[in-house]
């Protein structure tokens, strides 16, 4: 059964250039609480205030064809990134970068938005209660640590920070963005026992019918690690 899209919420990937090449942000969540013990980039639910009364009507928010993001999740992004870092970003410089729909069986599913924009500098202050690390990594070494077992990850963060290995400075992954904003519908593909094996997206051959013939592959297999992403 297929649950509701119940809201929004915005994910800003924060990046710097550093002397070993380009770096991201990304934070550790409490064990208790929602993705818990995982590494996920700072973000969070689109709140009531974040929604202004002139703001312009946002009733396709939700259609796949719908490509901006809307004002209420940019204000959001800038928001959430200052409560978990202290970290103060303009909303003019946020670039959007992916747009992700949970899967149907996800218990809440809320339609994300992540941004790419580069750290503005400042001290960094984590919010105790939401996160319990923090580390400027590589793209490539957060993977390395989770093809290791050394990192949580989810698969949009995953995801994430595959695209962004190849990019050796903050202006290749800005100029690197996709224009529009990728959109990514997640389906899970589910083995004999029901557990997840892979997280699959539009442009695969089973996508949305496990029992499909066809030899396209666009998803990310999951069952064990490292991770395999198959794009053909």
């Amino acid at each position: 059964m297929e649950s509701p899209i119940v809201g929004r919420a915005a994910t800003v990937v924060v990046v710097r250039d550093a002397e070993a090449g380009l770096e991201v942000l990304l934070l550790e969540r409490p064990v208790a609480g929602s993705f818990g013990g995982a590494w996920a980039f700072p973000g969070g639910r689109v709140d009531p205030e974040d929604s202004h009364p002139d703001d312009p009507e946002e009733h396709a928010v939700h259609d796949e064809a719908f490509s901006a993001a809307p004002a209420a999740v940019r204000r959001a992004a800038v928001r959430e990134t200052r409560e978990e870092t202290g970290l103060l970003l303009a909303e003019s410089h946020l670039v959007e970068l992916s747009r992700w729909v949970p899967p149907a069986r996800a218990p809440k599913r809320l339609t994300t938005w992540f941004f790419l924009a580069r750290d503005p500098g400042g001290e960094m202050l984590l919010s105790a209660d939401e996160h319990v690390d923090s580390a400027w990594l590589r793209p490539a070494v957060a993977l390395e640590r989770h093809a290791a077992g050394e990192m949580v990850l989810f698969p949009p963060t995953w995801l994430t920070l595959h695209g962004l290995a190849g990019a050796g400075s903050v202006e290749d992954a800005l100029g690197s963005a996709p224009r529009p904003a990728a959109h990514f519908a997640s389906y899970q593909l589910l083995d004999a026992d029901g557990r997840i094996e892979a997280v699959l997206w539009a442009g695969d051959a089973q996508y949305g019918d496990p029992a499909a013939a066809g030899s396209g592959r666009h998803r990310l297999t999951i069952s064990r690690l490292p991770w395999v992403y198959e794009r053909t």
